[in-house]
């Protein structure tokens, strides 16, 4: 049995982008679509008493989404198939526990009832920070979200575990039928004085060495197995976040890891997870590393 892809959806502008893209990414892959509505009314609608004969404006609403949700999945591929469902939970809980059984959890950028802007929802932050599956935030421009670019960017880092994140890109891109860029972070050792230029020249040949042989590593096995895609390996110097935050403007779809440390609790994305997550101009995957 083949895992859904689940879409967290309340009826906002974001979540029916999230809606859209969902319906394209499991149509690529072959996969079932689960639409999940987070709704609290039945909880606290069942611990009062109430004479009332007409059903509850909330229950309506509620229903009222997540059908016109999951019409909208179908009118746009008819042959993905889609479901939906609302579940008495908080909207955090009901995508970590679907995410047990997911291929992926797909989220929009912003909620109902969140200030607009860049940053990144509360609900969207905390379940791409504590899933056990991959998350994808579904943001950026249009031309990033209509797969323009043919290109697909995979953030390589010193992580062991990092490998997830190179797997899931690569089927991404074989999906996709489109390229892999995979890039990676180094910095040069700063000097204060003009003497020390030819040091600095050679250690910086030799740090982008490192970064390019840690790409080939990183890259060997799912090349091996996906002669077909066409992988890019381009080491580059900077602060990783700002170096796949620039990668960002002219990709499909960027992708890294968080780690997820054992025993630890509360938000778990490192820097340039969390910088794209804010403010990437495509959708973001990140896929969690146990460590």
């Amino acid at each position: 049995m083949e895992l859904p892809l689940v879409v967290g959806v309340d009826g906002s502008d974001s979540s029916l982008l999230a809606i859209d893209w969902a319906v394209d990414e499991a149509a690529r892959h072959g996969l079932p679509l689960r639409l999940l509505y987070a709704s609290l009314w039945e909880r606290y609608e069942g611990g009062r008493p109430s004479l009332r004969t007409d059903r509850p404006a909330e229950e309506v609403m509620v229903e009222h989404v997540i059908a016109s949700c999951t019409e909208r999945a179908r009118l746009r591929n008819p042959e993905v198939k889609a479901s939906g469902e609302v579940l008495p939970d908080d909207a955090v809980s009901v995508l970590l526990g679907a995410g047990h059984e997911a291929f992926a959890l797909v989220t929009g950028s912003r909620g109902r009832g969140e200030v607009a802007g860049r940053l990144l929802g509360s609900v969207s932050l905390a379940t791409a920070a504590r899933a056990v599956c991959p998350v994808i935030v579904v943001r950026g421009s249009d031309r990033n979200l209509q797969g323009s670019f043919g290109r697909v960017v995979v953030g390589v880092g010193d992580s062991t575990g990092g490998e997830g994140a190179v797997r899931f890109a690569v089927r991404e891109a074989k999906a996709r039928g489109c390229a892999l860029t995979a890039v990676r972070a180094w910095r040069s050792p700063a000097h204060e004085h003009a003497d020390h230029l030819l040091i600095t020249d050679d250690a910086a040949g030799a740090y982008e060495e490192q970064a390019s042989s840690r790409l080939t590593d990183a890259l060997l096995e799912s090349a091996r197995e996906h002669p077909e895609v066409e992988i890019h390996r381009r080491p580059v110097e900077g602060p990783a976040h700002r170096v796949l935050l620039e990668a960002s403007a002219d990709a499909d779809l960027i992708v890294v890891g968080a780690l997820r440390r054992h025993g630890h609790f509360g938000l778990q994305l490192g820097r340039a997870a969390h910088t794209l997550l804010h403010h990437s101009d495509c959708p973001v995957a990140v896929i969690p590393q146990r460590v």
